[in-house]
């Protein structure tokens, strides 16, 4: 049984950290005996001059409704860099990490975050160092688990944003285009575009093409809406090209928002507004069901320690908490199936996704094919 656990947050902030962080505290603290040591600014709190604070029952009081994180947290640094847009881990200095450890007397970690921060965990791991992930993005990108905290929040907010925007957009019979967070991955796009009535969905996993959204805007002047919802997802990429980038010389995603309204007032003459929601996004309180999904992943991370289940992430399967190895959890990231249940779903009720054949139809055909069964 450890002593004394080190606890971490990594990359980008989401909803539900803070509960997360409770559950670890309380949890080691309340069920097994073990004292606990915040790292502040995620890894980087562990190198050199370390930034550590003591966690105890009163140090979490009050911080499961609190948006962010009271550890702070880095998406690069010593340990992870960015180049051309993708993490990139250098020669990590694991051996000043680990005997900063030995001198905190902290002998095993809860590394809570995305992709990188574990991926950077099974370092710790590989090098016998007893460590446990706790998957936390937005994006719900992470392989192995069904859910990762944070992301329904992001829904909420994505989904108020374009009920919002449908009452503007039905006074002026106007376009509207909102741009939400989800890099690589259309999962905020897609649940937010179903639950907020957008009339289209454009996602990195289905190339979009201009013809396509210009036929459904049209199809919908023509049946008397005369205004569009479009929900775009910041990593969305038009049939032929690449991605669009707000800063390129980060390749830090964002500005399809703007780049498609722009297009589509031209090509329709329809007036066009575009909302980015950006980090509003991620900032704020967590909702009921983050709340409950970091209480229960920090919860179920220090019971793995305390068995010995290390060099694993908790992860949601089935309903059910389980650990995998983080190897499998940071072998490639979850992408949305473009003939899943949602994206059929979303076909069924007449969402366009803009993919170029969608072009070569019209409305009738669409559904002549989406009800014989051929759904692609």
């Amino acid at each position: 049984m450890y002593k004394q656990i080190g606890i971490l947050t990594g990359g980008g902030d989401a909803p539900g950290l803070n509960a997360a962080i409770r559950a670890v505290v309380r949890t080691a603290i309340g069920e097994f005996g073990m004292k606990c040591i915040g790292i502040e600014d995620s890894f980087e709190g562990i190198l050199g001059e370390t930034h550590t604070v003591n966690l105890n029952l009163k140090s979490v009081s009050g911080i499961l409704p609190r948006g962010g994180t009271i550890l702070g947290t880095r998406n690069r640094g010593s340990f992870v860099k960015m180049v051309d847009g993708k993490q990139v881990f250098p020669q990590m200095p694991i051996g000043e990490a680990l005997a900063n450890l030995d001198i905190l007397g902290i002998e095993a970690l809860v590394a809570i975050g995305g992709e990188g921060t574990l991926a950077i965990a099974e370092q710790f791991h590989k090098r016998g160092f007893p460590v446990i992930g706790v998957p936390k993005t937005i994006d719900n990108d992470l392989a192995a688990t069904e859910l990762t905290f944070g992301f329904m929040t992001a829904i909420d907010i994505a989904t108020e944003a374009l009920d919002r925007l449908h009452t503007t957009a039905a006074s002026h019979d106007r376009v509207m285009v909102l741009e939400v967070m989800g890099r690589n991955t259309g999962w905020i796009a897609l649940h937010a575009g179903l639950a907020g009535s957008a009339d289209v969905i454009l996602i990195p996993e289905i190339p979009y093409s201009f013809e396509s959204i210009v036929r459904k805007v049209q199809a919908r002047e023509n049946s008397g809406s005369r205004f569009t919802n479009i929900v775009v997802a910041e990593g969305a990429i038009e049939t032929g090209k690449s991605e669009i980038y707000q800063d390129n010389k980060e390749m830090r995603l964002g500005g399809v928002g703007n780049y498609i309204g722009t297009q589509i007032e031209k090509l329709t003459g329809k007036e066009t507004r575009t909302v980015v929601l950006g980090h509003l996004q991620r900032g704020g309180s967590p909702n009921a069901f983050d709340r409950m999904l970091g209480t229960n992943f920090g919860a179920c991370a220090v019971r793995a320690l305390a068995s010995g289940d290390t060099g694993k992430m908790v992860a949601l399967q089935a309903g059910t908490v389980v650990t995998v190895p983080l190897s499998e959890a940071c072998a490639n990231i979850k992408t949305v199936a473009i003939g899943g249940q949602l994206v059929r779903t979303a076909r069924d009720i007449g969402i366009s996704f803009a993919a170029p054949k969608e072009s070569k139809m019209g409305e009738e055909a669409m559904f002549e094919v989406r009800t014989g069964g051929a759904l692609n």
